[in-house]
């Protein structure tokens, strides 16, 4: 990858995308598409393969009627056929300020937009398509879903110039990819979530309402886990919150105790919905942190297709 931060083409690791070649993601959900040729759509419609007939009723589409039934039975028929269409996934990656913190390799922002790339270059492989939207307190960039190599570039560039700067409005977000999206697709959120929880958990149900596959990627700096730090510490403020001055020592109970039930209450939420999440830390090799979620996915059960690994 390219060490250039002017660089788009840095968010496609060579060595990542080489280690993640063998892995495809597949739909866990009936979703309106297949991936491969392996899901069928549970809609009807005028397409490839005949299903089955079922009689007229006034409203329905002449044109699909079957004349040679008529012709045999003096009754009107309609021809239903299943449809058939690639796979639709829409990456919604936070690019608000806070998804600028970070002080090892990568920050958050950098390690979010390197899983959309790699997840992009998996889908648009496949022959699929991936689309990407951008937010902050609003959506900044919208690629709709294509599956051209061409657009695997306009991705990762749409990724370069969403750098990171105002506070997040996640609710209002993924309201507008619910509205936005009428039929049934994959939707990947790829944030640090510092959101109060209330909107966070209403704008995963409006997703999920609309009966999206939803998966969560929570990106979380090591800092951010584990709490550091040592001494007289200012802490910068970021989304318009003030800077902080003090001991962290005596911050640093308190705070993991709320860090930890506020994860327990977003994996609770993401559960309850049939989202799958991952917590995943900057610091984490992001091929394992691929193969150890596709994984976890092909091992769900009790829903009508699965991840498949192959």
């Amino acid at each position: 990858m390219a060490d250039n931060p002017e660089n788009p083409r840095r968010f496609l690791d060579p060595k990542t995308i080489a280690r993640i070649g063998g892995l495809d993601l597949r739909a866990r959900q009936v979703v309106e598409g297949y991936i491969s040729g392996m899901h069928r759509s549970p809609f009807f419609g005028h397409s490839v393969e005949f299903v089955q007939h079922r009689e007229y009723v006034a409203g329905d589409d002449i044109r699909h009627l079957d004349w040679k039934v008529w012709s045999k039975t003096d009754r009107f028929y309609v021809k239903q056929f299943e449809e058939e269409t690639n796979l639709r996934c829409q990456i919604v990656v936070d690019v608000s300020e806070s998804m600028h913190y970070g002080r090892g390799a990568m920050n958050k922002y950098e390690y979010a937009c390197t899983i959309a790339a790699c997840l992009a270059y998996l889908i648009t492989r496949q022959q699929d398509s991936a689309g990407l939207i951008t937010f902050d307190s609003g959506i900044r960039q919208q690629l709709p879903p294509r599956s051209s190599k061409n657009h695997l570039e306009a991705f990762v560039k749409g990724l370069h110039v969403s750098k990171p700067r105002e506070k997040t409005d996640i609710r209002k977000t993924l309201q507008r990819v619910a509205e936005a999206f009428q039929q049934r697709s994959m939707v990947i959120l790829i944030s640090d979530l510092l959101s109060d929880r209330e909107p966070l958990t209403k704008g995963l149900e409006m997703l999920r309402h609309r009966r999206h596959d939803v998966m969560v990627f929570h990106v979380m700096d090591d800092d951010e886990i584990n709490f550091p730090f040592a001494g007289t510490t200012r802490f910068e403020g970021m989304e318009e919150l003030p800077d902080l001055l003090c001991d962290p020592r005596a911050l640093r109970d308190g705070y993991l105790d709320a860090l930890q039930e506020y994860l327990t209450e977003v994996r609770r939420a993401c559960s309850r919905l049939g989202i799958d999440y991952m917590l995943t830390q900057t610091s984490d090799y992001l091929d394992a942190v691929l193969s150890r979620f596709l994984h976890a996915r092909m091992g769900t059960k009790g829903t009508k297709a699965s991840a498949t690994i192959l």
